[in-house]
């Protein structure tokens, strides 16, 4: 036979009461979403960055940027954090709203991550490198300032610092131009060349 609607919703009000007793016991918070990241300093070297200091609108370039671990313990989460891939700009009428100035064709293979700024490649070990490589097309015209800035981890509490305790960070000034450039096609092998920069 079976039991009445009432003593089940008894029986359930009976759980529910002990479950948040139990949170209220242990203090009612979620755990800390750094729990897991070792906190620390850890010593690294920017050791490369190619970007084209002269771009033509709508044409594809390539940004890299190469990280060394310099310390002796292995970095958590090496991640780059990029800065004016997109601006904020005032439209006519509007709120302040995000414009692009590049458009990502491409990020770093496997380096995404719930922020859109910033792409992480995982530990790195003691002496080893590893290089963020994303394609990009700018679709702005105009002097831009690209900033970047390497962490080592992406909850906070693995610093990354330089050799003299600073940020590892760097700005680049990239003027684009409007001015389509000169193509031609190779008659042997009938791929598209693009003359100058």
């Amino acid at each position: 036979m079976e039991p009445s609607p009432a003593p089940r919703f008894a029986a359930a009000s009976a759980a529910l009461v002990a479950v948040t007793g139990a949170v209220a016991a242990c203090g009612g918070e979620a755990p800390r979403q750094d729990a897991g990241e070792p906190p620390g300093r850890y010593r690294v070297a920017i050791v490369g960055t190619s970007f084209s200091a002269r771009q033509r609108l709508a044409r594809q370039e390539r940004l890299v940027i190469a990280v060394q671990n310099r310390g002796r313990a292995t970095v958590p989460e090496l991640s780059v954090t990029v800065h004016a891939f997109s601006t904020r700009a005032r439209a006519r009428g509007l709120a302040d709203a995000e414009r692009p100035v590049w458009v990502i064709d491409r990020p770093p293979r496997g380096s995404t991550t719930a922020n859109a700024s910033t792409w992480s490649l995982g530990r790195l070990l003691p002496g080893r490198a590893k290089r963020f490589v994303w394609r990009v097309t700018p679709v702005r015209t105009g002097t831009h300032r690209l900033r970047y800035r390497v962490t080592a981890g992406l909850a906070g509490r693995a610093k990354a610092v330089t050799a003299g305790g600073g940020a590892p960070a760097r700005e680049l000034t990239v003027r684009v131009s409007g001015r389509p450039s000169a193509s031609r096609v190779d008659p042997e092998t009938g791929a598209v060349v693009r003359d100058g920069g």
